[in-house]
């Protein structure tokens, strides 16, 4: 089956204008017709979803690149060894992610409290940063300038 730019672009949830960076880019394979329009078949539909999976995954168009890449060579232990280590970089990748919500999630939980305790009467209100001065303002990793 055959697929125009705007037919891949519904069937893969992404625009034209990602289908035709992938195809410049060298990612997503294409033919032209006639009028020089770009013309998608399965095996594009099977190279978007392998896009799709490694960009879901935090991967730069740059890992995604060499891995396509990797995937045109001719089969070997060599190549297949290569294209783990990539999948291993994004898996720690995501391991990095995870921490950094973890702490974000953290940060916030606190933050929800020290409101409530504001509400209930508990706490002064010094979440306004117009009141802050270089003294009293505060600190977290996650609000922080560094």
């Amino acid at each position: 089956m055959y697929y125009t730019i705007r037919q891949m672009a519904e069937l893969s949830g992404v625009t034209e204008h990602t289908l035709r960076f992938y195809t410049d880019k060298g990612l997503l394979p294409c033919t032209r017709d006639g009028g020089n329009r770009r013309v998608f078949n399965e095996e594009s539909v099977n190279w978007m979803q392998g896009i799709q999976c490694l960009k879901g995954c935090g991967a730069s168009i740059e890992d995604i690149q060499e891995y396509c890449r990797l995937c045109l060579l001719e089969e070997s232990e060599e190549n297949l060894r290569t294209r783990y280590a990539i999948i291993r970089k994004q898996r720690e990748e995501a391991y990095r992610r995870l921490e950094e919500a973890k702490a974000t999630v953290k940060y916030m939980e606190d933050k929800a409290a020290h409101y409530e305790a504001i509400l209930a009467g508990l706490a002064p209100d010094d979440t306004n940063p117009k009141n802050w001065t270089a003294g009293d303002r505060p600190e977290h990793e996650t609000c922080s300038f560094s």
